[in-house]
């Protein structure tokens, strides 16, 4: 018998879905997920210090990225739009010094508060096997969301509500 066309659809969206998810969950499978938050604390460009506990009580996106990643280029508008409504720790890792990192962000227009990760120690420590990973951190400190690879800014937006 010959499915419908909407049903073959939905057949192919589920599958789709299946793979995405599975996948998604593959990548994320060591990443702090539902406990406390790995400590973060480093220098900011200007050299200043900036850590996730000064955000203690607040909802905080952690977003490990990398001059060099084009999917992180794909993301940086969205990062930097969520940064005006949440606070956004963006962790440049392996990307160069303070200098190289500023004149990036000044070139592509964007506006974020960076820490230094120029060793990938920091990500390392919080099990980043690739970029861009970001982190939802609820108002206790608590990873309540993890993703590796392209992630929307609707879907961001919706974790850090869901996080609130």
């Amino acid at each position: 018998m010959k499915l419908k066309r909407w049903q073959r659809w939905a057949r192919d969206l589920l599958i789709f879905a299946v793979i995405f998810y599975g996948i998604q969950w593959w990548q994320t499978r060591d990443l702090p997920k539902q406990e406390m938050a790995p400590a973060l604390a480093g220098f900011n460009l200007t050299g200043e210090p900036i850590s996730l506990a000064q955000y203690r009580g607040q909802t905080v996106l952690v977003h490990f990225w990398a001059t060099w990643c084009s999917i992180c280029r794909l993301e940086e508008g969205s990062i930097a739009s969520i940064a005006e409504d949440y606070p956004v720790i963006a962790v440049a890792t392996s990307s160069g010094s303070a200098e190289e990192v500023q004149a990036y962000l000044s070139k592509q227009g964007i506006k974020l508060p960076v820490m230094l990760d120029t060793s990938g120690e920091l990500a390392n420590f919080w099990n980043v096997r690739g970029t861009p990973t970001s982190f939802v951190i609820d108002s206790q400190g608590l990873v309540t969301h993890a993703t590796m690879g392209y992630t929307t800014e609707l879907s961001l937006r919706w974790r850090l509500w869901l996080a609130d």
